[in-house]
């Protein structure tokens, strides 16, 4: 256990920390009592907005910011591990309120409160039983914490058994307030209590590095370490994440962590592509001819364009990166179920791959900047892009708001490169497989919680949901990426090779969404080729759309996001394609 310092008197200890050395002996954790009353206050502050102001709260509201000014108060020259005052003081305010807000926005509907926006007296009832039940559940489970380790010989065993009655008791807490749960957020009463505890673990984590806690969260349990500036494959423990690609073998991801010098928070992912198998002719068929489709230990991480490791050509060279095989054939939305496509059976554990290991990065990161002394980890200062390539880019659709709702990274920005998932207007398309598909790979609760229904599997559909929680800091965007000429594309959204459809659905939905906040383009014109995917090539990583090269277009999302602005052109698509029609608004010649 690592000792803190506090008062002798009683009525000082409740504080958790004093600065006075001469009236001092070591107690547990600094912070701990003063964070877990923040997140009841906090907690109890969001739901009054909405019970009593009918909506979310505003960023300047009394309830949560007197919440945060009594947690500095309380802290009284408190300092955690190699932290100084002031660190400490931002850290702990930071997990009060991201934690309290994710668990909000879980309940709620995201920042926008979507699903409150839409239910009526009785589901608001629900989904305020249900946020209070969880509400408490966290805070109950931080004193536990805290007491079992200010106890000196807490283990984790004996740590469960104090926290699993408090498990029991939220769950029936949330069953007698909201059995309508999965209706109206998509997540049964076990997922969501689930999800609550892993943030108990990342809280916990914030104020305990005493790994015989068994904390599933934080620097403690990284579980891996990498070399600076050199690429690392790391295999992700399936008995610990639940984890496996579709061919039974173990996950496995590759990491980079930034050169020497440079800064570790800064971050690039990068999602494999791959195609999408559906049904057993086509799933046994790629099993026999392309194994290596599911099997995520021999992929190594492209090297090009917006990847690319010189400064000379890609002005995140030097960035962290994170490189995420695709092993399970479902777009990265699989939620850990076994497929049965008659003699063939697929796992679907995409989601589940890619959240692992994001987690993995987040512990080893927070491990890496804390060593470093300073600030420390925050998660709220990482800048990172998150995007993908072909079925990545349909990956970074349904995932992108994980990053910033759960994961707590809100100043990511998503780079969907050739995944439009543009609907053909037919029941054999993008709109109707997922309809069939989300079901049945146990995606629905891996989707975000106001567009979760088979339709979100459309592009433009997820757009329009994602944009109202878009920008509530200006890095928050999604840089939509394509070429119009994409036979690949054009293929996976089930357009057959009707180029001139695929081209102008294309057209309709960029004008249709171009003007949604937080949703961006940049449309190359190459048209003498189909050209799939087009952030990895030099040659359009450099060119020009409209007067501004894509590697400066992204370098100004992330330096000067407020100034960005849509790259597409007419070209001469409509003259050299029979049946495409001009944009139906306005851009470049």
């Amino acid at each position: 256990m690592n000792a803190r310092w506090m008062t002798l008197p009683l009525a000082l200890g409740a504080l958790g920390c004093t600065g006075d050395p001469e009236l001092t002996e070591p107690v547990a954790d600094c912070g701990a009592e003063a964070l877990q009353t923040c997140v009841a206050e906090y907690g109890a502050a969001i739901a009054s907005c909405y019970t009593d102001a009918g909506g979310p709260c505003a960023a300047d509201d009394a309830g949560t910011t007197a919440a945060l000014d009594t947690l500095s108060a309380s802290l009284d020259a408190c300092t955690v591990g190699a932290l100084d005052e002031a660190a400490t003081d931002a850290r702990l305010r930071n997990a009060c309120a991201s934690e309290s807000e994710s668990l909000a926005w879980r309940t709620y509907g995201g920042p926008q409160g979507a699903a409150w926006a839409e239910a009526d007296d009785g589901q608001r009832s629900c989904l305020s039983g249900a946020h209070a039940a969880a509400t408490a559940f966290v805070a109950d489970s931080l004193t536990a914490i805290t007491d079992c380790d200010a106890s000196g010989d807490c283990e984790a065993t004996s740590l469960d058994n104090d926290r699993s009655p408090l498990r029991d008791t939220a769950r029936d807490a949330v069953n007698a307030a909201c059995g309508l749960l999965p209706n109206l957020i998509a997540l049964d009463v076990p997922t969501y209590l689930e999800r609550a505890d892993q943030q108990i673990d990342c809280l916990a984590a914030t104020v305990h590095d005493d790994d015989g806690l068994g904390l599933q969260c934080g620097p403690t349990f990284a579980q891996f370490e990498a070399p600076r500036g050199e690429w690392t494959q790391v295999v992700v423990d399936s008995e610990i994440w639940g984890t496996q690609c579709a061919d039974g073998t173990d996950y496995a991801f590759q990491i980079r962590w930034a050169p020497e010098g440079e800064p570790l928070d800064r971050v690039l992912i990068g999602l494999q592509g791959g195609g999408v198998c559906l049904f057993e002719e086509d799933c046994a068929e790629r099993l026999i001819s392309n194994p290596g489709l599911f099997n995520a230990l021999d992929d190594e991480p492209i090297e090009s364009g917006i990847v690319s490791n010189d400064p000379n050509e890609s002005a995140f060279a030097n960035w962290t990166k994170v490189y995420l095989p695709y092993c399970n054939q479902d777009v990265f939305t699989g939620g850990g179920v076994d497929e049965v496509l008659g003699g063939t059976t697929v796992p679907r554990f995409g989601a589940v791959n890619l959240r692992a290991a994001m987690q993995m990065v987040r512990d080893a990161l927070w491990a890496e900047l804390d060593a470093e002394g300073g600030a420390g980890f925050r998660p709220d200062e990482v800048v990172a892009l998150f995007g993908g390539f072909s079925a990545g880019g349909y990956g970074t659709l349904y995932n992108y708001h994980w990053m910033i709702d759960d994961l707590q990274w809100p100043r990511t920005a998503a780079y969907p490169d050739a995944g439009l998932a543009l609907d053909n207007g037919s029941v054999f398309g993008v709109r109707g497989i997922g309809l069939l598909k989300v079901p049945d790979w146990g995606t629905t609760p891996y989707l975000p919680p106001y567009c979760f229904e088979g339709d979100c599997a459309v592009g433009e559909v997820i757009f329009n949901a994602l944009s109202p929680r878009l920008e509530t800091v200006p890095e928050q965007r999604m840089l939509v990426l394509t070429n119009p000429y994409d036979l690949i594309q054009q293929g996976d959204a089930f357009f057959g090779e009707d180029t001139a459809a695929f081209m102008n659905e294309l057209r309709a939905s960029y004008c249709r969404t171009k003007d949604l906040p937080g949703i961006d383009y940049y449309i190359t014109s190459v048209s003498d080729k189909s050209t799939h995917v087009v952030s990895l090539r030099p040659e359009l990583w450099s060119g020009e759309v409209d007067g501004e090269t894509m590697r400066d277009w992204f370098e100004r999302a992330i330096e000067m996001p407020e100034t960005l602005e849509d790259r597409a052109e007419e070209a001469d698509f409509v003259k050299l394609f029979e049946g495409v029609k001009p944009y139906p608004c306005e851009v470049a010649p």
